[in-house]
């Protein structure tokens, strides 16, 4: 059975102006990557959301890893 990630699998943190340094922690191996991001439209939808969907956060995951 694949683990669903969730907005706990992420941590947040301002990095100047309209970035965010976004670290991605692998809820099965523990594992952190981290990317700073410009793209607000994916920090509204997976930080700033009441329930963010499983598409964005997949998305930011990739992000981060890639």
């Amino acid at each position: 059975m694949e683990t669903k990630i969730s907005r706990t699998d992420f941590r947040f943190i301002p990095s100047g102006y309209g970035h965010y340094k976004v670290t991605y922690t692998s809820p099965k191996t523990g594992k952190e990557w981290t990317k700073t991001t410009s793209n607000m439209s994916l920090i509204d939808a997976t930080k700033n959301a009441q329930e963010p969907k499983q598409k964005d956060l997949n998305l930011l995951k990739s992000l981060c890893k890639n």
